[in-house]
């Protein structure tokens, strides 16, 4: 057998929703096929290995399936019928449809929707933003994962930025806060490994025993959307048994005198009735994060997933100043780092060509948790276009059946890019087949780690599918607009966002990248630790104040404990977490079998499925006043008594009754951030079946 002497090695980034934000090897022949997709040995992070998910990454890439050609609707919205045409009359409708909506409507009523289907900074964020700035379209408010604790994060310590990965092995004590880690963190385990085997411990926090809880010392079941509490009955037993920093709390924060008496009402007893962990645990967590050092959290977007999240996170994100924590190596906090990437945003998404709507107003904001509510009520003008790129909101969106409901609307023009029929595709007038991350240049960020990252295409394009940065381009020139701003190059794109002046990106250039592939943001100097908040925090006082007048905590509405809707708790008694699935990225892998198969489980405790009948393997309904699905039936311990997880997010297409789990969520939004309240959600199990 002749060996392919042309065969290369090319680098390349993962590109998903995952604060990893892997560096990647992929072998590719001299046709120009990949064949064996690996982690970078040579990344500190990646260190040579890939989550399940992404190691599959290149039969997604070649599946039978994927969208080669641009496509338009011949059938009903929503059924997936559709006819192959040319990229000359794909774009022809857009621009027109585009432009006849704006002429008759005014340009707000053009909706763009994305998110993370892809996280480059290119893809995602740039050509896409100029050219809806330019046309004046509405703005969309990018809520749906983490604004919640993004905006608790900075109300404690002013930035996003946190304890680095490398960091955790100097770690005593780690507390895995709503954070499952070993599915969906993966990179950061090893460092938890090592740091165990020099004698930390690791406890985590979650309402369901995820992998992570099953591997920890010890695992603490709490009631969902509680977790403020559990953090005010910390720092009650921190104060009271005089554990805090003195020190540390006397130099860089504010407030104590006034956190101490604010938590004297949440005694362990107290705690243990609103959270669902005994009071002797209380005591012990915070007994145990006092006096370990280095101790570091690590939270993550479950918490803010509820109407109380955002203040959660801001309180949780305060401990690690009442103990000092943040003086260490291996202490503090991880939520995100991502606001350490000092990228020019405004010079990529260009912010300046917003045009003004014909009210004489700067273009309307649209939450995107809302989307039921913008495609169904909204006016002034109503929505007529939806661009949607990087997401699939008819699976993903909360209030799924409102979402679909606007999607069917007739007067809706719908414009998709996508790399297979999704959901959400198959509601659209046009499809748009678009490139992947292995095919497509792309500068990235990460949420999980402190490196600056490119990629260049490492496998050519397939049939006709194009970069979304071109698809842009090309709408844009067809719409006849010339502006320059509307025709850079993605290497422009690139130049612009690494153009920051900040001493963060100090030599960080395009050319850089080219050879290194990745580099470490200049946080410190060479060989020393990042350590933010060692020394102080950036806010005007140059200290964290504990912010007690934001911190009161009444159970979420819609769960068992709250207090405002008695009845719809009487109707609906078990509360629903459709946290992330194990194998899958949100709904990006739902057409693999083994993702449908573990998102078409309702996970039950053994002691809420015997009253009701059901056994494993069951068929199940499982309803509210907003929807109902069919599922199968996992009896399991390793939940909190009182509650089912429903692994998010289904295709719904695949699904006997064509729902996801988010035909069950509400549009209702958290304290702080307008984010979704996905893990606040109250249902009833029946048995339907076997």
């Amino acid at each position: 057998m002749a060996i392919d002497t042309a065969r290369q090695t090319k680098h390349s980034v993962c590109a998903l929703d995952c604060p990893d934000t892997c560096s990647l090897l992929i072998d590719v022949d001299s046709l120009g096929k990949g064949s064996r997709l690996r982690g970078n040995p040579d990344h500190v992070v990646t260190q040579g290995f890939l989550c399940g998910k992404v190691a599959q990454y290149l039969d997604r890439n070649y599946h039978a399936e994927r969208l080669m050609h641009p496509l338009k609707r011949t059938g009903p919205k929503g059924t997936g019928q559709f006819t192959r045409i040319s990229w000359d009359e794909a774009l022809d409708t857009v621009a027109t449809r585009l432009q006849q909506v704006s002429d008759t409507h005014g340009p707000e009523a053009i909706l763009p929707y994305s998110y993370a289907g892809t996280m480059g900074r290119i893809q995602a964020n740039g050509m896409d933003r100029r050219f809806f700035h330019r046309l004046g379209a509405s703005r969309l408010d990018r809520t749906i994962c983490s604004s919640a604790g993004g905006v608790g994060l900075m109300a404690a310590v002013g930035y996003r930025y946190g304890t680095e990965p490398e960091q955790f092995t100097d770690s005593k004590l780690i507390l895995a806060w709503g954070a499952n880690i070993h599915g969906t963190n993966v990179h950061l385990w090893p460092f938890i490994v090592e740091a165990r085997r020099r004698g930390a411990k690791l406890y985590t926090i979650d309402p369901v025993l995820t992998r992570t809880g099953a591997l920890a010392d010890r695992h603490f079941y709490i009631n969902p959307g509680s977790d403020l509490a559990l953090a005010l009955g910390m720092m009650h037993v921190i104060l009271h048994e005089n554990l805090h920093d003195q020190d540390y709390v006397a130099q860089h924060t504010t407030g104590v005198a006034d956190l101490k008496a604010y938590v004297a009402d949440y005694t362990p007893t107290h705690v243990a009735q609103l959270t669902g962990i005994a009071a002797e645990d209380v005591i012990f967590l915070a007994r145990e994060y006092a006096t370990t050092r280095p101790a570091v959290i690590r939270l993550n977007y479950g918490v803010q997933r509820s109407e109380r999240g955002g203040r959660a996170v801001h309180a949780i994100a305060s401990l690690p100043a009442l103990v000092g924590a943040w003086r260490d190596v291996g202490g503090g906090l991880q939520l995100s780092t991502s606001q350490a990437f000092r990228f020019n945003a405004d010079a990529l998404e260009r912010p300046d060509l917003q045009q003004r709507s014909p009210l004489g107003r700067e273009a309307r904001i649209v939450n995107m948790s809302r989307l039921g509510h913008a495609l169904n009520d909204l006016d002034q003008p109503a929505v007529h276009a939806m661009v949607v790129y990087a997401s699939n909101p008819a699976g993903i969106a909360p209030n799924q059946n409102a979402v679909r409901r606007g999607l069917k609307r007739e007067d809706l023009f719908t414009v998709v890019l996508e790399h297979f029929l999704t959901d959400t595709a198959d509601y659209a007038d046009i499809v748009l087949p678009t490139t992947t991350f292995l095919e497509h240049n792309d500068l990235y960020l990460a949420y999980g780690h402190y490196h600056v990252q490119m990629a260049r295409p490492a496998l050519p394009a397939p049939g006709e599918c194009k970069p979304n940065t071109e698809i842009f381009r090309l709408i844009a020139q067809r719409m006849g607009l010339t502006d320059a701003e509307l025709t850079a190059s993605d290497d422009d794109l690139m130049r612009a966002a690494l153009d920051s002046g900040h001493p963060f990106m100090e030599g960080i250039t395009l050319e850089a990248l080219e050879q290194e592939h990745s580099i470490r943001l200049k946080l410190s100097a060479p060989g020393q630790p990042f350590q933010p908040f060692a020394e102080g925090f950036p806010t005007e006082s140059g200290k964290l104040h504990f912010d007690v007048a934001n911190w009161h905590y009444t159970p979420p509405v819609e769960s068992r404990h709250g207090t405002a809707r008695h009845d719809e708790a009487r109707q609906f008694p078990l509360e629903m977490v459709s946290s992330k699935n194990d194998n899958s990225m949100n709904s990006t892998f739902g057409n693999r079998p083994a993702v449908n198969h573990e998102t078409s489980a309702a996970k039950i405790h053994p002691d809420d499925a015997a009253p009701r009948g059901i056994s494993t393997g069951d068929r199940v309904r499982v309803y509210n006043g907003r929807g109902s699905m069919l599922l199968r039936a996992e009896l399991t311990p390793g939940l909190r008594q009182g509650v089912v997880r429903i692994p998010a997010v289904r295709w719904g297409k695949l699904a006997d009754d064509g729902q996801t789990v988010n035909a069950l969520t509400s549009e209702r939004l958290t304290d702080i951030g307008n984010g979704a309240t996905f893990y606040n959600c109250l249902v009833e199990v029946e048995r339907c079946g076997e």
